[in-house]
């Protein structure tokens, strides 16, 4: 179901133009009222006036969240404090938080970028739509709950509400649609299973999941646990929140909102823009925002532009499933590994959850990496001590022949590595600088 057919189907040219229009509109905004972009701009000799194209758009230096930091917590807003309506932030665990601010009309758009979002899936009215993820500073539970509201559908703000509590709501209310981080959705399901609920006994059809990378193979996962259909959606609380990109029925990429949005992808290393189709990181531009506008942001996820159209008749491109973070990546003898390849590895040996974190550490100079794996009660319970020794045996030796790794394994208990409805887990815990 398309929400807004008159944008999500403009003709390429006019939306390339209106684009322009747009980015115009907010280079003149930020260069008169946010001091860190005109500073940028000045020290690198950029004209905000001769940027007149989108391929001039690769003329303009590139930010990050160093900036954004930097800017704390109001230098980055383009509109008076007295504007403000809204604020959220990060949650500052490295840093000074970003503090992103919205006006009225901020609001709106945004509320109807997650209406998108939710129709693009099939969630309409009828719907009751129960939203586990945290309803504090992060953007994403007030963000899907303003936009479910848009669509008119029912909304359940289950936020903060503990695992079993969740589900005794979904099965009283009737709820049709889950919207969480993928990893909790999979612990509904083993709750569910450990006290031998059925999952049909509720009456859930479709999971909106996000605010973290996860696979194909954790889809289907999901799909076959909890009997639903699964669909991945993209945002991040410094650009808008939610309803940056989402997938539609087809789920063959994200469409990204591009009436409100620039995408570019860029080698993290040369900080080139890369071809359409090939690999790297995720570069936005606002260009509707009022209070909290970005121009070419480093995101720091990696992912591609897919090169085709969709079927479904929507002409705002795609980008492929996020499949990693930079910042994530592992860097070990030269090898660049991300945690998405050891999902993937784990996905593939029987009795694994799919729940791992890497735990890096330096020991006289050399690299030690030790890979925590959630297991079932039922695998750990086993008396044969060989045949755990075995499991663990298996997957280096999985390490070793697909990603020239050597680990320390060590299996746990499932929720051993915390998880909570509004948080994502952290796959890699850098200990080497400690």
């Amino acid at each position: 179901m398309i929400y807004s057919r008159e944008w999500e189907t403009m003709l390429r040219e006019d939306l390339e133009q209106l684009q322009v229009e747009r980015l115009q509109m907010t280079l003149n905004q930020v260069y008169r009222n946010v001091s860190f972009l005109r500073n940028l701009y000045d020290k690198n000799g950029v004209e905000t006036s001769e940027i007149k194209s989108l391929t001039d758009l690769s003329k303009l230096p590139l930010t990050s969240k160093d900036n954004l930091r930097d800017s704390y917590p109001y230098e980055a807003f383009a509109v008076p404090l007295r504007d403000i309506v809204r604020i959220h932030s990060t949650s500052g665990t490295t840093g000074n938080p970003i503090v992103v601010g919205y006006t009225k009309n901020d609001l709106n758009i945004w509320s109807s970028l997650v209406g998108r979002v939710l129709s693009a899936v099939g969630i309409d009215g009828q719907d009751l739509v129960q939203i586990a993820f945290s309803y504090s500073q992060s953007s994403a539970g007030l963000g899907f709950h303003y936009g479910a509201e848009k669509i008119g559908a029912s909304v359940i703000p289950a936020s903060g509400e503990e695992v079993l509590k969740q589900i005794q709501i979904m099965k009283d209310y009737r709820t049709s649609v889950l919207i969480s981080t993928p990893g909790y959705a999979l612990h509904i399901a083993s709750v569910l299973e450990e006290h031998g609920m059925d999952p049909q006994e509720l009456n859930l059809n479709i999971g909106l999941f996000g605010a973290e990378p996860w696979s194909e193979k954790l889809r289907g996962e999901i799909e076959s646990r909890l009997k639903i259909k699964a669909y991945d959606n993209y945002g991040l609380s410094e650009i808008i929140g939610p309803g940056v990109a989402y997938e539609c029925e087809h789920r063959k990429g994200m469409h990204i909102n591009e009436d409100h949005f620039i995408v570019e992808v860029i080698d993290p290393e040369t900080l080139q823009v890369l071809p359409e189709g090939e690999k790297g990181e995720l570069v936005f531009t606002t260009i509707t925002k009022q209070a909290f506008p970005l121009i070419r942001y480093r995101t720091g996820d990696i992912s591609r532009i897919i090169p085709d159209t969709c079927e479904c008749g929507r002409t705002f491109r795609r980008i492929e499933r996020v499949s990693g973070r930079i910042d994530d990546m592992i860097i070990i003898d030269g090898n660049n590994i991300f945690p998405s390849q050891i999902e993937a590895l784990l996905f593939e040996l029987e009795g694994v959850e799919p729940h791992f974190q890497i735990i890096l550490k330096r020991d006289d100079g050399l690299d030690i990496i030790e890979l925590r794996v959630e297991v079932s009660r039922d695998f750990l319970a086993f008396d044969e001590i060989r045949r755990v020794e075995a499991f663990k045996a298996r997957i280096n030796q999985q390490l070793k022949t697909r990603l020239g790794l050597h680990a320390k394994i060590t299996l746990t208990e499932p929720m051993a590595l915390g998880r909570t409805s509004g948080e994502k887990v952290k796959r890699v815990v850098d200990l080497r600088e400690a």
